[in-house]
């Protein structure tokens, strides 16, 4: 594994986050040469997932035309608790997997170096390479969907605890003894500012008759109230829907003031269905809630960007991630 890397190897990124599973392949100069998505199975067992993961890899090489020896590294972002040097999966709940020794099994089947990381880090990382936060020395990205996850590259490398990833903002707690959040703590920003919090203060208002165009087409149902529904919504003249939004990103903007003045990053890159379906609402009220909380002298110091590359992100940055750390 400790070979010269060639111009002519291939590197392979998956992404493990969210419903689906999204693993691609790149040349070396980050040309997508094969693409396979496949709905995750979150009561998969964890040997049966593995062989839907090599067997991935086995056809992403198989459509390029690639042979095995032409791997250079595999990348994979996964959610949840992970043992970053070991590249072991401690928990991932949308998997239903514990404790899985993931790089071992890999580096076993391909003879390659792989590398573990958290999704939302691969997110931003390739957001870092190829998109939105391109050429930022410190490059903040943040994510709301059902959590909201946060990750920061730092002159050029995923900024990380020990053994395992940080910036977990949507942690933050900003309502003392608020609601009962996820991680079993009260008051975090994920229960005001999450789609998934968002969706229920708008479920609540359709219940009341406030919101119906919600009720006609998504009822009071979690499930059906989407980031897409979200939009028609707002676009259909649902007024408190419109407010419950740019009343959260404002939450997410007060808590993005306290990270620019602790972190100082050029570039905030907000990404995630909620935030590409309503781009301009999210950073108009973000934008101000910052601009209004920062400290002065960092008021001139950031630029607030729309992610660029969409489901992608998470695959590109865990291959560039790869080919970045075998290389190192």
């Amino acid at each position: 594994m400790n070979e010269v890397l060639t111009d002519d190897r291939v590197w392979i990124g998956f992404d493990l986050g969210g419903t689906k599973m999204n693993a691609m392949l790149f040349d070396s100069a980050f040309g997508v040469r094969s693409r396979r998505r496949k709905k995750s199975r979150g009561s998969e067992g964890v040997e049966s997932g593995i062989e839907r993961i090599v067997a991935s890899i086995a056809k992403l090489l198989e459509e390029s035309q690639a042979p095995r020896e032409m791997l250079g590294g595999i990348g994979v972002g996964c959610p949840g608790p992970l043992d970053l040097e070991e590249g072991v999966i401690l928990e991932a709940p949308n998997l239903g997997w514990k404790n899985v020794p993931l790089k071992k099994a890999l580096e076993k089947e391909f003879g390659c170096p792989v590398f573990v990381c958290n999704d939302v880090d691969a997110g931003v990382y390739g957001e870092y390479r190829f998109g939105a936060a391109e050429g930022a020395r410190t490059a903040l990205g943040v994510f709301p969907g059902t959590g909201i996850g946060g990750a920061m590259i730092y002159e050029g490398k995923i900024f990380r605890g020990k053994t395992g990833s940080c910036l977990e903002i949507g942690h933050v707690p900003v309502v003392p003894e608020g609601a009962l959040c996820g991680c079993g703590r009260r008051g975090c920003l994920e229960t005001i500012a999450s789609r998934l919090a968002l969706s229920a203060e708008i479920a609540k208002a359709a219940y009341r008759g406030q919101a119906p165009y919600i009720l006609r087409v998504a009822g009071t149902d979690l499930a059906n109230i989407r980031s897409g529904t979200i939009k028609e919504a707002i676009d259909a003249g649902d007024k408190i829907v419109e407010e419950i939004l740019r009343e959260g990103a404002q939450q997410l903007g007060n808590v993005l003031a306290g990270a620019v003045n602790l972190l100082a990053p050029d570039v905030i890159v907000l990404g995630g269905g909620l935030v590409e379906a309503l781009p301009k609402l999210f950073l108009e009220e973000v934008g101000k809630a910052v601009a209004k909380q920062v400290m002065p002298s960092y008021l001139k110091t950031y630029e607030l960007k729309i992610a660029k590359l969409g489901d992608d992100a998470g695959a590109m940055g865990a291959a560039a991630w790869a080919k970045h750390s075998a290389e190192a």
